[in-house]
């Protein structure tokens, strides 16, 4: 129903929230700009994109639910875009590129109509099979095994994992909270959860975690960022049906899935010799840059709440 979801009190009480800690932490830039002459150009950027970021949200995914999964059908098709312009191609390779994005719209079909068992094997099982199958038609064996496989692992990263915040949002209400409120819910806190890893890494980071892979990760970024988002977690746990212990779980989840999705993307654009994956969010490049933490946070925290309510 339209606007259905934006009127939900919680939900209206989170965004107001979350603005009004993105408005304090942009004046707080801006006197810390002013008091100590530093730019702080790579904090103000993350701040002015998640402005931007939320109005997109709201609009996109919680005024109308046709609306919605338009909106998250895009967001896989823009990533999946973006990771074929890195990764090395050949011409012969857009012949089984084209179903990737054509499995785009049969998954999140299956998502809006909470057709479980298609949506769970769609991808894993039935394109997994086709795209050989079809470079078999295509009679080239050269590279068949490089470039077949990383075709699959593009859209299982950036189409079927992205998708269960879909298949989340259209779940059935439990008692009073709606998948629209998990959605938020798991969105806020993953992204919250990449912010304080960076604020807590620059202040306090002194042990690099994987200095080969992400030298810019630390120790202290990631339990101070899994400390706090856990906390944030049970907080925040009035959008969920959970227990304060199952929040405990969630915040976990998210944390450490976040940091683990963000270095795994981090190691796709390092093995192609990029920093950012494109250009069209400011402080954090392209789509895969905003949405790396959410490959791994969204199909983990849709299969705990999965477990635990349905």
């Amino acid at each position: 129903m339209f606007i259905m979801n934006i009127l939900n009190s919680q939900i209206l009480t989170t965004f107001s929230i979350i603005l009004a800690i993105l408005a304090f932490a942009y004046f707080f830039i801006k006197h810390l700009q002013k008091k100590q002459n530093k730019p702080f150009t790579e904090l103000y950027n993350r701040t002015i994109s998640w402005i931007y970021m939320i109005g997109f949200f709201i609009v996109g995914v919680y005024i109308n639910n046709t609306l919605a999964i338009i909106f998250f059908a895009m967001l896989s098709f823009l990533a999946l875009k973006e990771y074929f312009t890195l990764i090395p191609t050949r011409h012969t390779d857009r012949r089984i590129m084209f179903y990737g994005y054509i499995v785009i719209a049969f998954q999140y079909y299956f998502a809006y109509i909470q057709w479980y068992e298609m949506f769970i094997i769609c991808i894993p099982v039935y394109l997994y099979l086709l795209l050989p199958f079809r470079q078999m038609l295509i009679g080239q064996t050269d590279g068949f095994i490089n470039n077949t496989s990383k075709v699959q692992w593009g859209v299982m990263l950036f189409v079927f994992c992205i998708s269960h915040m879909a298949f989340l949002f259209f779940l059935p209400n439990i008692e009073v909270v709606s998948g629209a409120m998990m959605v938020l819910y798991l969105v806020f806190l993953t992204q919250f959860n990449d912010i304080l890893q960076y604020v807590f890494g620059k202040r306090f980071g002194k042990n690099k975690i994987i200095p080969k892979v992400s030298p810019n990760k630390t120790v202290e970024g990631f339990s101070g960022a899994v400390i706090t988002t856990t906390i944030l977690a049970v907080i925040f746990s009035y959008l969920t049906p959970f227990t304060v212990i199952e929040a405990i779980g969630a915040g976990l989840i998210i944390s450490i899935g976040g940091f683990i999705g963000d270095v795994v993307v981090s190691m796709i654009k390092r093995d192609v010799g990029v920093k950012d994956a494109g250009n069209l969010i400011a402080g954090h490049g392209g789509i895969i840059d905003r949405i790396d933490s959410l490959t791994y946070t969204t199909p983990l925290f849709f299969h705990y709440v999965y477990y635990l309510y349905y």
